[in-house]
């Protein structure tokens, strides 16, 4: 899933942008409203998290701008202003969610996620097509009740094509979920990796014709019943 901080304390948007990562996030971050309006409006994006206390454009401000744009990115504001008039006002203008600072890293990541989950419509942190169950918060699949060891790059693929089941998902669409803005994957990674995930899939007992299947010159769609 990939997320964009726009967070002006260097020190604050290192540690959050290394946490997402490890939780298994492709994170982009940036330190002033203007980039990070930029970012926002160019690129799509699961989750924003958005300090208010910005230079350039504060983040009251690219929230307003975001809205009337017609944005629908799930956004939650991360600051230390702690009045009720702040949070009424940024809930008013279109934030999903709130957290104050301080605050522990374990419950932005659990807020986040559930950004994530509402996004794609989904209540819990268990995706089940068919056979297949794919853990999001564990970060663990199973394929007929068999565990099915994935890399870390499988596994984010897998999960976004399992969010964005019954769907066709582009190439670009997976690159862009799994990379993010500072790393372009050579040009034949999404095919290797699911040609991976495929086989690792049929090794546990799974028929990969009924899941992963390929839309020729477009891209990916996961289904429990092939068409």
């Amino acid at each position: 899933m990939r997320l964009l901080i726009i967070e002006d304390s260097v020190r604050l948007q290192e540690s959050l942008k290394a946490g997402f990562t490890r939780a298994g996030f492709a994170v982009d971050a940036v330190g002033d409203g203007v980039r990070g309006l930029a970012f926002a409006k160019r690129e799509h994006y699961d989750v924003l998290v958005l300090d208010l206390m910005l230079p350039g454009r504060d983040g009251l401000d690219v929230l307003r701008e975001l809205r009337a744009g017609k944005s629908d990115v799930h956004v939650l504001i991360l600051t230390a202003k702690h009045s009720v008039e702040d949070r009424v006002l940024g809930l008013q203008l279109g934030a999903d969610d709130y957290l104050q600072k301080p605050f522990s890293f374990d419950e932005l990541l659990a807020r986040v996620q559930a950004l994530v989950r509402r996004q794609y419509r989904s209540k819990g942190p268990g995706i089940q097509i068919g056979n297949l169950v794919v853990d999001t918060v564990g970060r663990r699949v199973t394929m007929a009740e068999t565990e099915v060891r994935l890399t870390r790059r499988e596994f984010k693929v897998l999960e976004y094509l399992a969010r964005r089941r019954g769907q066709t998902v582009t190439r670009i669409e997976i690159e862009d979920h799994i990379y993010g803005e500072e790393r372009l994957p050579e040009s034949n990674a999404v095919e290797s990796t699911v040609c991976a995930i495929r086989r690792k899939l049929r090794d546990a007992g799974g028929d990969e014709r009924e899941l992963i299947q390929t839309r020729h010159g477009i891209g990916y769609c996961l289904e429990s019943q092939p068409l």
